[in-house]
């Protein structure tokens, strides 16, 4: 345990083991509760956002963790506050150097806030008309095909499929094709 540390109110990371960090989290509150450090740890943040993923040729939105692994803790740092988190089950740990946790800056944390925030992930289309690209996903799974048409707005890209000797346009989702 540390020696008498004494900071103001930041936010620290807590190593936990991976896949238990919502657990962690629920866990950390009820101790928080029952021992009334209300006054002294604040907040406990699993930091998640947002992704678009294809599953059964279907596009779905998923909650992804930022940080596996990780969860953020606000708090005052005191002896009592310290030997609370520390012991949490499946907490392995502050970041930080030695016994005595590292803040993180306030910056750091509102741009995780922002990333967190956003209800809509945006599409990141990394293609370009004329593209050579493969097909991982939907009836034309393995055909390689040319970018012809991009739509930025749905996250869709038409691209041309060589079959039976002609070039047979067929609409996509961009997560359904790989650069060549």
């Amino acid at each position: 345990m540390p020696k008498q540390i004494q900071q103001g109110r930041n936010w620290y990371v807590l190593h936990t083991y991976s896949g238990y960090e919502e657990a962690v989290a629920r866990n950390l509150k009820q101790r928080i509760e029952s021992m009334n450090m209300e006054d002294k740890i604040f907040s406990v943040l699993v930091p998640t956002e947002k992704k678009i993923k294809i599953k059964k040729s279907k596009r779905v939105i998923e909650e992804e963790k930022i940080y596996p692994g990780y969860v953020l803790v606000e708090m005052i740092v005191t002896d009592d506050s310290w030997y609370v988190v520390r012991n949490t089950p499946r907490v392995t740990g502050f970041i930080g150097a030695g016994t005595v946790p590292t803040p993180i800056s306030e910056e750091e944390i509102k741009s995780l806030q922002k990333r967190m925030g956003v209800d809509e992930p945006e599409y990141k289309i990394n293609f370009v008309v004329g593209d050579g690209v493969k097909i991982t996903d939907g009836p034309f799974k393995d055909f390689d095909g040319k970018v012809s048409e991009i739509d930025e707005k749905r996250g869709k890209i038409k691209v041309l499929v060589s079959m039976f000797g002609r070039e047979t346009p067929v609409e996509l989702d961009f997560l359904q094709v790989d650069k060549l």
